[in-house]
């Protein structure tokens, strides 16, 4: 008992006495703080005191397309604490290639009646993508926040990093170094985030007295394998830098420069997005552009429980501004 106490103390952020107080049902707590001891004990995997088991845990859906990419379990962390500080049990949605799809988790969520849902990266970024289980939890008057840039038409408040300060920060840095000949490994075309990146890199170029070649330009799926793919065809059009839309990419462009005996970053800078976990670990460590994360996934929490506390909130995009964090990938063109 002692040591459920402390853990579930621990992880509310109360003192033990306060936690013994919710349990035992005595007066003297905040109603958000006894939600908040409640909602620990659920995700520290205890059972509730019999007379407590009555009140249902105040579920909230936190989707997101894979956990391979360290980014959204870095995501996940820092939601899953700000929504269990809120008294609120978040529910993991993790996509997988021929398994669950993102509708048929929204239908499952529906079906336990969650409080709200958080997407953090999916099928809402994508255009050509099917969006009807978006608008069924708007028909339901869900709560719904959306992390990373949107279609248009989805009537949803939306927090997202700044992509075209993203690319402008990483073209800035590569011409600073000499580079000329820069390319670009962005997701697919339909990818918003990756479209508002082309745009900023075109107008980056533009500004720089020149033009973004097309063939400059390569599309991937999100991974390491993609990445390598991509920026091989890159470096056989004599590209000197290379900006990827993730650190994964960025990974992958690494391997294809080295594939093809190329030392980066002597001959081959690379640019990431992100600053996921490990790329200080690296072999060079990764210049990257570096999400705000845990201010992201706060105000991301902050607008869902302004929801479902039933104040309106402004259905239109917060967008943060990204850090460039230069590492060992880049470095001075050399002459050829």
């Amino acid at each position: 008992m002692t040591r459920r106490l402390a853990q579930v103390a621990k992880k509310v952020g109360v003192s033990e006495a306060t936690v013994s107080r919710v349990l035992n049902g005595k007066p003297g707590v905040s109603e958000a703080t006894r939600q908040s001891v409640l909602s620990a004990l659920d995700v520290l995997g205890y059972e509730r005191p019999t007379q407590l088991r009555g009140e249902r845990a105040r579920l909230v859906g936190l989707v997101l397309p894979e956990l391979q990419n360290p980014i959204f379990p870095a995501f996940a962390e820092v939601i899953g604490g700000a929504l269990a500080q809120q008294g609120l049990t978040p529910v993991l949605c993790t996509q997988t290639k021929g398994g669950v799809s993102e509708a048929d988790y929204v239908e499952l969520l529906l079906q336990q009646q969650v409080s709200g849902v958080v997407f953090a990266g999916g099928l809402f970024a994508q255009a050509d993508a099917p969006h009807d289980h978006y608008r069924l939890l708007a028909e339901r008057n869900i709560p719904v926040v959306l992390i990373n840039a949107s279609i248009e038409n989805l009537d949803f408040p939306c927090i997202a990093c700044d992509d075209a300060v993203a690319v402008e920060q990483s073209w800035r840095h590569l011409s600073s170094l000499g580079h000329e000949r820069i390319g670009l490994v962005l997701g697919p075309s339909d990818h918003i985030p990756s479209r508002r990146k082309l745009a900023a890199a075109r107008e980056a170029a533009r500004i720089a007295g020149t033009e973004l070649p097309e063939e400059f330009v390569e599309r991937a799926m999100f991974s390491l394998e993609g990445g390598q793919a991509a920026a091989t065809r890159l470096l056989e059009r004599g590209v000197t830098g290379i900006i990827c839309a993730s650190d994964p990419l960025a990974l992958g462009a690494v391997r294809a420069a080295r594939r093809r005996g190329h030392h980066v970053p002597h001959d081959v800078s690379v640019v990431g997005y992100d600053d996921s976990a490990f790329m200080t670990c690296t072999e060079p460590p990764l210049t990257t552009v570096r999400q705000p994360i845990e201010a992201m996934g706060r105000a991301a929490v902050d607008l869902l429980c302004a929801q479902i506390q039933g104040t309106e909130v402004p259905h239109r995009e917060l967008l943060f501004e990204p850090e460039l964090v230069v590492r060992g990938s880049t470095a001075k063109v050399s002459v050829r």
